[in-house]
């Protein structure tokens, strides 16, 4: 195995590659060894949008035009070209922004199975039928696609993440603009050339790399742009709703979290800290869906606190690329900054500093953008790091009096996305998934892990309350039309 590095991509646009207008390329490093250039990547601009764009709108008549069931052919033969590939494109997303390659090769064997998901959506019902108070006429519901989709798609699951959202606006008969994010353009890259090899029509996907801030504000202010999906910063994701708002165009955003693990009085302790040190340590803690706090029951607290301080220790940080590597670096050196930032507050403000807390020392990891896993007690919930998303691989140790006050702080916070608990009570599990406020709620299970057929998405500042995947994905991807018909 072996990909060919600082190879020079450029954008995938009506069905040719094109380099940015600008004719400028930014190299993307490693962010376990950043003196090696994994690619260089266009930087675009406005003019590429509009490009990306008008070609989209070209090929929207024809796609929208075919069959659920070829179009979901499509796919299906795409699913099979990113599994002959699964070792090169996992390699790629491992050197572009640091995730073990064990990860990396199920988030593309993932990606894989998410195109052979929505395959199967084009042949599944778009409507029905609805008995009409005029007995001689036919009422009945399709589906019409948005048009034009803009996804923006973020880092942190770069393989994943972008099919999720492309595959069903694909397969309900939209076409695509994909702006990945600046740290996994190559990855993107390699799957738009899956598409291409698989046969797409010319102009039905394209992908251009680029600034955030140039090419995802064109993209949801672009009048030729239908519909916005994002995933990414509340910050962001904001003004990308704000300018898709403005102009009338549908958006769906999915944010940050504050995901909070609970740890009844009867809970299995070894299992319950595996889930801590997986759902928040696991990708370096740079998922949406990470387990940020975690909120013990004072009769257990000590128990687990010292279980899992143990279990911590052990865990081998690492380029993602060795195979006894768990927990690799964070994808940007502006990433690691945030999180170390994070970690200074947290003393700041007066949380004890358990373990971790720095770069690791010099030495083989030096090059790279390295934080040691971490775990705060005696966080208070006025505390920043109980309140703000780190994305890093941090935990804050909360006690409780009673599992109900557990609960509650569970529910203190700005984000609902992902929750979980550990007990062996039906009642407190019942209790749990009735009043905790998010919008994925996992009994003796990590924060982390998404079904592909479900649906997926956050309460409060998570989401704009849409969901994705699954059969949820077809109400927002398509618009509901009401016929009726008389002879």
């Amino acid at each position: 195995m072996g990909i060919e590095l600082g190879k020079i991509y450029h954008n995938y646009i009506d069905g040719q590659w094109k380099p940015a207008l600008s004719g400028e390329q930014s190299p993307g490093v490693n962010p376990a060894n950043r003196r090696e250039v994994v690619a260089y990547l266009p930087q675009s601009g406005k003019p590429d949008v509009d490009a990306a764009v008008a070609a989209a709108r070209k090929a929207l008549p024809a796609w929208r035009g075919m069959s659920g069931t070829a179009r979901g052919d499509l796919l299906y033969r795409t699913a099979a070209i990113v599994e002959r590939r699964l070792d090169e494109i996992a390699e790629t997303m491992t050197r572009e922004m640091g995730k073990t390659l064990p990860e990396a090769k199920g988030e593309t064997a993932r990606g894989a199975a998410i195109l052979r998901y929505y395959a199967g959506e084009g042949m599944r019902k778009v409507g029905d039928v609805i008995p009409s108070s005029d007995g001689e006429a036919l009422m009945f519901t399709t589906r019409a696609p948005l048009g034009v989709v803009g996804v923006i798609a973020p880092w942190n699951f770069p393989v994943a993440i972008p099919i999720w959202k492309a595959a069903p606006a694909l397969v309900y008969g939209n076409t695509v603009v994909l702006k990945p994010a600046r740290e996994t353009g190559a990855t993107a890259l390699k799957l738009a050339e899956c598409f291409a090899e698989a046969g797409l029509p010319a102009g039905v996907l394209n992908v251009i790399c680029g600034s955030g801030a140039v090419i995802g504000e064109a993209l949801a202010e672009h009048p030729g742009v239908n519909g916005i999906t994002f995933t990414g910063s509340n910050a962001v994701g904001k003004k990308v709703g704000m300018a898709a708002f403005a102009r009338g165009a549908k958006y769906q955003l999915e944010m940050g979290g504050k995901n909070p693990i609970l740890v009844a009085e009867d809970a299995d302790l070894d299992l319950a800290v595996d889930a801590t040190i997986s759902g928040g340590l696991k990708s370096t803690g740079q998922k949406c869906t990470a387990t940020s706090r975690v909120i013990v029951v004072d009769d257990v607290y000590d128990a687990f606190r010292d279980k899992l301080l143990a279990k911590v220790r052990e865990l081998k940080v690492g380029d993602g690329m060795e195979p006894d590597t768990w927990l690799g670096p964070c994808a940007s050196d502006r990433q690691r900054e945030t999180v170390l930032s994070y970690i200074r507050k947290g003393v700041q403000e007066g949380a004890s500093l358990l373990l971790g807390g720095e770069q690791p020392p010099e030495g083989t990891l030096a090059d790279g953008y390295y934080v040691q896993p971490t775990v705060f007690e005696h966080v208070a919930r006025d505390m920043t790091i109980f309140r703000e998303e780190i994305f890093g691989p941090v935990l804050a140790l909360v006690r409780a009096p009673s599992f109900e006050a557990a609960v509650e702080a569970a529910n203190d916070s700005d984000f609902g996305l992902s929750a979980s608990v550990y007990t062996r009570d039906i009642g407190r599990m019942l209790a749990f998934v009735r009043d905790m406020e998010a919008g994925m709620v996992r009994v003796n299970a990590e924060t982390a892990g998404v079904e592909l057929q479900a649906p997926f998405g956050g309460m409060k500042q998570s989401s704009s309350h849409s969901r994705e995947q699954g059969q949820a994905a077809i109400e927002f991807f398509t618009s509901i039309k009401t016929v009726f018909v008389k002879g």
